[in-house]
């Protein structure tokens, strides 16, 4: 909320003018006091003198009824007209002074009105609530009956003043103004609106164009928000996360160029995505940039705020830029990375709204140390993949191809003296090898990439529980029910938990038949995998059963919980293995 200009806060009504209990003397009726009583004196003094000189009686009565009997009545009339004059003046300034105090008493009402209006628009919460707001106040402030507020886009407010009529009627004088950008204000008079009542309505007009640009900007601002929120919440690669985020900045100052420095290991910034109007650039040190950070870039991440800076040193980071916005990324554990802002134009950012690029920025920062958190965990589970396959092949694939080996040695000294041992034992060597085959297949088939992003969780689960049943010998069945919303990450824990059941049905359970079935209920999603294989002691194997991602059952139970998911397992020797998994709809 903005103060009237020239008003440094709230408007005071303006002072009465002092009612004295007693008006001092005028001018006149004191000139008049201090100087007639005097003058009379001299003047009947001299009229006296002059009449005695005449020595005549006749001619002193006559002169003497001339004297009194005009010229002092004749004085005395002028002189009491000259003070009724002054009196009369001094009455019509006394009415004028209130006639003002009464026009500045009701333009101070006004103006209070307005200051008012201002602050209550700027309280708004919404583009709808200022609509609501101004009809009100333009009610109150102009004494209408009925005020009727739109916009572009087909919203409007509606107010009535103290009038029992619910709309306006014919008898009513309608007053219609534009709102600079887009709508009107119309209002409804008892009487004919004045020439100030319409220019005080113009003036609402444009305080309530600037309320309504000010909730729109809130709220495109809000959507900018929700938008980079929503885009970069489950993305993990750090390329397409600081894409999409400075992508996002640039569009919402018009930005031609942006760049995202991020820091290492060691606390050392390094370029790591950048486009301008070349082009993408990477961070890799090809290209004109080389992957070098310009000292702006150092500048702004000792900073504990957005900086500015323009001329010479915005050409450092971007070749055609004349004003670039740094905005440091930092959480509670320190500085992650900087983003840069730049334009061809000089002072392109000192309007801009940095504010809520800082709040973008705050975003980027947890979107940023998320997406490395994954990478992280990405190579522990890589790390342990190797680690689960190694032991596999040593313990499995390799002791079963070395005793196969042995077996061959032992036929090749037998071939000449016992011919039908030797056979027996190829027969014994060619099955096991056959086995060993089976099982690489499984191990491959367990660890092939499946592109969940193009196909999509249904399909994906669809072709995996097809190729594990061909693959394996092991008939296999899918049912699907129900409305399945997940989000991207959700549904790589519950397409990995599948891959891990199943290769357990695969290695341990022996089972002729495997069913999967996939439900989405209104508030869980459901997945089911039921063989009818050897089963197992639930409390024997916990914590040590391996699958095809090296995860033991609690640890597949970890992984759900941690995402609010609920994780079960129902078997028993000879009855086969029911896995259950659920997890919450998006």
């Amino acid at each position: 909320m903005t103060d009237i200009p020239g008003t440094p806060g709230p408007l005071s009504p303006p002072a009465r003018p002092p009612a004295a209990p007693r008006a001092p003397l005028s001018d006149r009726v004191r000139l008049v006091r201090n100087l007639l009583p005097p003058l009379i004196v001299l003047v009947v003094g001299a009229v006296e003198l002059l009449i005695s000189l005449l020595g005549d009686s006749r001619r002193e009565l006559w002169a003497h009824l001339l004297f009194y009997g005009l010229v002092g009545p004749a004085v005395t009339y002028f002189s009491v007209e000259w003070i009724a004059e002054g009196t009369r003046a001094r009455e019509r300034a006394e009415v004028e002074l209130r006639d003002l105090y009464g026009q500045l008493s009701a333009s101070h009402g006004r103006l209070q009105g307005v200051q008012e209006l201002m602050r209550d628009l700027g309280g708004a919460a919404d583009l709808g609530a200022v609509l609501e707001v101004a009809a009100r106040g333009a009610v109150r402030v102009t004494g209408a009956t009925h005020a009727t507020l739109t916009v572009p886009g087909g919203l409007s407010g509606t107010s009535r003043g103290e009038t029992l009529l619910s709309s306006p009627s014919a008898a009513l004088h309608p007053l219609k103004v534009g709102i600079p950008g887009g709508g009107a204000l119309l209002l409804h008079f008892e009487t004919p609106p004045s020439a100030d009542t319409t220019e005080l309505a113009q003036a609402l007009a444009a305080e309530v164009a600037t309320g309504v640009e000010a909730a729109r900007q809130r709220t495109l601002d809000l959507m900018t928000l929700y938008s980079v929120d929503q885009s970069i919440r489950a993305e993990r690669n750090m390329r397409r996360l600081l894409s999409r985020v400075t992508g996002t900045m640039a569009g919402r100052v018009g930005a031609q160029a942006r760049a995202a420095y991020l820091s290492d290991e060691d606390g050392v910034l390094r370029l790591e995505y950048a486009q301008d109007q070349r082009g993408e650039i990477s961070g890799d040190g090809d290209g004109e940039h080389g992957g070098m950070t310009p000292p702006f870039a150092a500048r702004v991440a000792q900073s504990n705020g957005p900086l500015i800076v323009t001329g010479a040193e915005a050409c450092q980071v971007f070749p055609e830029a004349r004003s670039v916005l740094g905005l440091p990324m930092r959480d509670e554990n320190g500085l992650l990375g900087v983003l840069m802002l730049g334009d061809p134009r000089e002072g392109a950012f000192e309007a801009a709204r940095v504010s809520l690029l800082a709040l973008m920025a705050g975003q980027a920062t947890l979107a940023v140390r998320n997406a490395r958190a994954y990478l992280y965990s990405e190579e522990l589970a890589i790390s342990d993949e190797r680690a689960r396959i190694a032991r596999e092949i040593h313990d499995g694939v390799a002791q079963s191809l070395a005793f196969a080996a042995l077996k061959l040695d032992v036929v090749a000294r037998q071939m000449q003296s016992d011919p039908a041992r030797a056979e027996a034992e190829v027969r014994s060597a060619t099955t096991l090898l056959r086995e060993q085959i089976r099982e690489v297949r499984r191990s491959i088939f367990a660890l092939r990439p499946i592109d969940l992003e193009r196909y999509g969780l249904l399909e994906t689960v669809r072709r995996y529980v097809l190729d594990f049943g061909e693959q394996n010998g092991i008939r296999s069945s899918l049912d699907v029910t129900g409305e399945v919303r997940l989000s991207p990450g959700d549904e790589a824990v519950v397409f990995r938990i599948l891959q891990e059941s199943l290769n357990n049905v695969a290695k341990h359970a022996r089972a002729a038949e495997v069913r999967v079935t996939l439900d989405g209920g209104p508030k869980q999603v459901l997945l089911r995998v039921r063989d009818d294989g050897l089963g197992f002691d639930l409390d024997a194997v916990t914590g040590r059963v391996s699958s095809a991602g090296g995860l033991g059952l609690t640890q597949m139970r970890e992984r759900l919980q941690a995402r609010s998911g609920q994780y079960r397992i129902i078997s028993a020797p000879g009855q086969g293995t029911t896995i259950e998994a659920q997890m919450p709809q998006a």
